[in-house]
């Protein structure tokens, strides 16, 4: 379940137009960041997807993937104090750890699922 530009988009209009309605500055700009992350985040879930579908060819890309993924995370665990968020970040950070386990194990092809899922609930606290 890939997300999608259009949605993400639509969402990010959403969720700043709410932040500055019952929030300040601060609120909105937090609420931006984000979602700006979870954007880049989905990017590198899609990144991750097909890094593993082409893992015969090049098995180092689904590592520069998750690398990606995680450093992301760091920013959005950085930046909230909203417990959704953090929730949402810590089960993501899982399923990427539960990828790079596999693939240290020697899975080419492993279950990729549980991070779309993750990011997917990530892209939607950071929207709410």
């Amino acid at each position: 379940m890939a997300v999608s530009r259009r949605r993400l988009t639509a969402a990010v209009v959403a969720a700043v137009a709410a932040a500055a309605l019952t929030a300040g500055c601060d609120a909105v700009n937090k609420a931006l960041d984000c979602v700006q992350t979870a954007d880049s985040i989905a990017d590198s879930v899609t990144d991750l997807q097909q890094a593993v579908e082409n893992a015969a060819n090049d098995p180092t890309q689904a590592d520069v993937s998750l690398n990606a993924i995680e450093k992301n995370l760091d920013k959005i665990g950085d930046k909230t104090g909203n417990a959704d968020v953090n929730k949402a970040v810590d089960d993501l950070d899982k399923a990427v750890a539960n990828v790079r386990t596999a693939i240290r194990n020697g899975d080419r092809t492993p279950d990729v699922g549980p991070v779309t899922d993750a990011a997917g609930e990530l892209t939607k606290v950071c929207t709410r």
